[in-house]
């Protein structure tokens, strides 16, 4: 099958731009996280996400994307998932439900029309989905809370099942692994890439300065450190989602496994040149970011982007969620949630207020200067002196 050039490709994007609907290249990936490293303005987003989460949405709408193709449900109706609305609000066309059969049909880099529904490829219909408005979703959400009673009972379940596997882990720390980093008597920073990770991590930049804690980066919360200017010291996590640029910036490397030492991350990390600390576990990896903290003796620990609500924990997807509510039990003594420390403390001084405030000064000090003994004597030596280095640079050229 002969590839089309990229001047057919062009001549394809002009002819289609005069149809109605949004026209743009389509990215695909069935790992919604991954897609966003490679997304640009205006491009079209083919996902296979059940349940898009806040995360992602706010991911997907800062790449800029134009429209969302989802092959699976936006909306399953397990809880109320935010993810929808958040894109629906940017202005994002959101087609939900478009089937499986998309990702087959569609490749890297085609040049696809999204319009009513329907996903085009070469004038022809590739896929068909459900357009979400503000209204569908606001109906599905409502459905959604009517049934959180079953999933609040499933956590109570998976909570208990943690507890029963993790007791040891979760009471008496045993299984964390030493790390050479030093934490006794510090505080740590554990940041994840959740809610406002980016805004809370420059809000807490003064306090970085002056405690400089053990930073700790939870999978791409490593990147979030180094896009904030920082170096993390100690990486955490499966590594699915973290650059090479941070698994090689000199932290060290705490690989999360499974309970049977199954590693993943591991392999990842010796094709690199890297070598990691395994530490085998059942919960989450921001769960043993903070028991390992908590275990290597850090005397404070403050967690940005973590997860703290029940809808942030079912809004992971994740059963295992029910051990970061343990975890936070667990190091509850020394923890400071950072989550949305940004919008707590946020400047409401305007620049124009600032603007006016200097302006009223410098008249203040010229008043002062004009008026008073000392200011006539101090501005009659200003002036002697200007008038002298008048001389002198018209003396330089004479």
């Amino acid at each position: 099958m002969k590839v089309p050039t990229m001047k057919v490709q062009r001549l394809r994007r002009r002819k289609a731009s005069d149809l109605p609907g949004v026209t743009a290249v389509a990215r695909i990936d069935r790992r919604t996280k991954s897609l966003t490293k490679r997304l640009r303005p205006g491009e079209i987003a083919i996902i296979d996400h059940v349940d898009v989460d806040r995360v992602s949405a706010e991911a997907l709408v800062a790449c800029g994307v134009s429209a969302v193709v989802n092959v699976a449900v936006s909306i399953s109706g397990r809880y109320p998932n935010l993810g929808p609305q958040i894109l629906v609000e940017a202005g994002v066309t959101l087609i939900d439900n478009a089937g499986p059969e998309l990702f087959d049909r569609v490749r890297e880099g085609d040049v696809v029309r999204v319009h009513e529904g329907v996903v085009y490829l070469d004038d022809e219909p590739a896929g068909k989905g459900e357009p979400l408005t503000s209204e569908s979703i606001s109906a599905a959400m409502t459905e959604a809370r009517a049934g959180l009673s079953v999933q609040i009972e499933d956590f109570a379940m998976n909570t208990m099942e943690y507890i029963r596997r993790e007791r040891d882990l979760l009471i008496d720390g045993v299984g964390v692994p030493p790390i050479r980093t030093s934490i006794e008597g510090r505080h740590v920073l554990v940041v994840v890439r959740g809610y406002h990770y980016k805004e809370d991590i420059a809000t807490l930049r003064p306090y970085i300065r002056e405690f400089r804690p053990v930073l700790i980066g939870v999978d791409g919360g490593a990147d979030a450190l180094m896009e904030a200017g920082y170096v993390p010291d100690v990486i955490v996590g499966d590594f699915d989602s973290v650059s090479e640029r941070a698994l090689c910036s000199g932290a060290e490397l705490v690989v999360h496994a499974y309970r049977d030492g199954r590693a993943p991350g591991l392999e990842r990390v010796h094709l690199l040149g890297q070598e990691a600390v395994v530490f085998p576990a059942t919960g989450t990896s921001e769960d043993i970011a903070m028991l390992l903290a908590d275990d290597m003796g850090a005397s404070l620990i403050v967690a940005v982007g973590t997860h703290a609500t029940l809808v942030e924990f079912l809004d992971k997807g994740r059963s295992g969620m029910a051990s970061t509510f343990l975890t936070r039990l667990r190091v509850g003594s020394k923890l400071v949630d950072a989550k949305g420390v940004s919008r707590l403390y946020r400047s409401r001084i305007s620049v124009g207020s600032l603007l006016l405030l200097v302006a009223t000064a410098l008249l203040t000090v010229a008043v002062v200067l004009w008026f008073s003994p000392m200011g006539k004597i101090w501005l009659n030596g200003l002036q002697d002196a200007w008038n002298g280095f008048i001389f002198w640079l018209v003396g330089l050229f004479s």
